[in-house]
């Protein structure tokens, strides 16, 4: 059993577990962050998405000894905490857009959302359809519509805040 350290949502933290374990089951199991949520396990659905110094990507499919002690995780749990707010710009969109059902998924689709955000942002253009189209976050709702809708609107709203 190896011990890792890196950070989670600001704080730095150490877990003793195999290196081979998900991050996934670390972060809800051995640290009970519970926002990243178990769909698959093979990083098809995404319900686990979260970020890795600020880029998307699914704990389910990492293993943690993979993970480097300079690394950053954000879950949705800390998501507000990166711009200083109760709630994320794309926190308040959802809401605002009325997006989630059943809400299994939401999490990993806000934090795909503000990734793909981010990374247009950072090309110095907005968000297009086609960005859209690249977020392959599986909602079993179907919400699809009202999903794009808030991630416009969030993104409007991460523009205004910079």
């Amino acid at each position: 059993m190896g011990k890792h350290t890196f950070r989670v949502n600001g704080e730095r933290v150490t877990v003793s577990a195999p290196s081979d374990v998900r991050l996934l089951w670390v972060l809800r199991d051995l640290l009970g962050i519970t926002g990243p949520k178990y769909g698959c396990g093979i990083e098809v659905c995404r319900a686990c998405t979260s970020h890795i110094n600020g880029k998307a990507f699914n704990p389910c499919s990492v293993p943690v000894g993979q993970i480097d002690s300079n690394d950053e995780i954000t879950t949705i749990e800390g998501l507000p905490d990166t711009v200083g707010k109760k709630l994320h710009p794309m926190q308040q969109a959802w809401i605002d857009r009325d997006v989630a059902q059943c809400g299994y998924c939401q999490p990993g689709q806000i934090m795909a959302a503000v990734a793909k955000v981010r990374e247009a942002q950072q090309a110095g253009r907005e968000i297009t359809e086609a960005d859209l189209d690249d977020i392959r976050n599986i909602c079993r709702c179907g919400t699809y519509h009202r999903i794009r809708e808030a991630i416009h609107e969030g993104a409007k709203q991460m523009a205004a805040d910079d």
